[in-house]
């Protein structure tokens, strides 16, 4: 499970940093499009499969669809695979 903070309407697209959420150190992630119809989820959820290198199907959203703070699930195959996801999203989150 991944902890995301959106911040929807913002002036371009960035993804990185730390939020202390209400599940954890969320990664920030700040898209363009407006929190209006679950477009800045779906905004946040491409963002977040390109960042991290994985397809966007595999990612769902579990938890947080009218909320700044969301949690998505990360579908891996492998442990190599989760191990590899992990390093990335500490690198986006942690600097």
């Amino acid at each position: 499970m991944v902890a995301v903070r959106v911040k929807p309407g913002a002036s371009r697209a960035r993804i990185g940093g730390c939020h202390p959420g209400p599940q954890g150190p969320a990664l920030i992630v700040a898209v363009t499009a407006p929190a209006v119809d679950g477009r800045a989820t779906e905004a946040a959820r491409h963002a977040l499969a390109a960042a991290l290198e994985v397809p966007t199907r595999r990612i769902t959203l579990r938890a947080g669809a009218a909320s700044r703070d969301k949690l998505f699930k990360v579908d891996t195959v492998t442990t190599d695979e989760a191990e590899a996801l992990d390093a990335r999203l500490r690198r986006l989150r942690d600097g």
